[in-house]
């Protein structure tokens, strides 16, 4: 595979899927690859099917890959697990993968994954300042990226408006359990957006999930400061997102190492002139 070419992988309650990207344009270099999440869907069952999709596109130990999870993953533990088993919770996302795999991985959210995507290739591209992500489905996933930097494991869906945790009103789900019409929807997402800016003065609102494919029906009738779009990468978003974030961290670690190695080599040439000097 190119140096330009990461892979990402999306765990969803219903499939796992996984490509690579092409860390210049955005775009899948193969055909996305897909399992169906195996049921029940515990760490195990879940990091074999993973090593699996991984696998399909024989990547060399020096491609990033990234997973995206859903559910809060902190310093690579999960937290919380909405529509996997909840034996999940504590387990360590990025261990047990790597041991299946047989590749180290970078892990994060699949609502950060969907939001970095947008910011690198989709709706965001080129934008500077606070942008917020959301996708409205089940329930509401949320990510912040701000001059650039995703802001990790933001669960804004559940903040609290009118007594209720806002995503039961404002999902896309509520059309069905409430029977609202679009007006009657449109009404609590102006609720949700409206508390979004003012509590985040976003630059930039981002709308994803399979609802936002109908954005036409419901964004324009938003009254907001900031601009709302449709996301643009679509069902993609997870795994570019994912594969570009394991890009950015794989640098990362790499200067890290780079800048130690320097500082290291810095202190025993001064140890070596003070020792020279006595």
């Amino acid at each position: 595979m190119s140096k330009n070419i990461a892979i990402g992988v999306d765990i969803g309650g219903t499939g796992i899927k996984a490509a690579p990207v092409n860390l210049k344009t955005g775009k899948f270099t193969d055909d996305r690859y897909r399992i169906p999440t195996p049921q029940p869907s515990t760490p195990d069952a879940i990091a074999r099917t993973v090593a699996k999709v991984i696998a399909k596109f024989n990547p060399s130990k020096k491609v990033p890959i990234g997973v995206a999870f859903p559910g809060v993953v902190q310093h690579g533990i999960v937290k919380t697990a909405a529509n996997v088993d909840d034996s999940w919770i504590g387990t360590d996302l990025r261990a047990i993968i790597r041991d299946y795999a047989g590749h180290d991985v970078h892990v994060l959210n699949d609502a950060d994954a969907a939001g970095f995507g947008e910011y690198k290739f989709g709706a965001a591209h080129g934008r500077n300042g606070s942008i917020l992500m959301t996708t409205l489905g089940t329930g509401i996933g949320t990510a912040m990226i701000v001059d650039g930097t995703l802001v990790p494991n933001l669960e804004l869906g559940h903040i609290m408006i009118d007594g209720h945790d806002a995503e039961d009103r404002a999902a896309e789900s509520a059309r069905d359990r409430y029977g609202y019409d679009w007006d009657q929807w449109i009404e609590q997402l102006q609720k949700y957006y409206s508390e979004m800016e003012r509590l985040l003065w976003p630059d930039l609102i981002i709308v994803g999930g399979g609802v936002s494919k109908s954005h036409h029906m419901f964004l324009p009738k938003l009254r907001l400061r900031a601009p709302i779009v449709p996301a643009e990468l679509l069902n993609g978003a997870g795994i570019v997102g994912a594969a570009a974030a394991a890009a950015a961290a794989d640098k990362r670690e790499r200067d890290e190492v780079k800048a130690a190695e320097k500082a290291g080599r810095k202190a025993d040439k001064k140890a070596a002139k003070e020792s020279a000097e006595a």
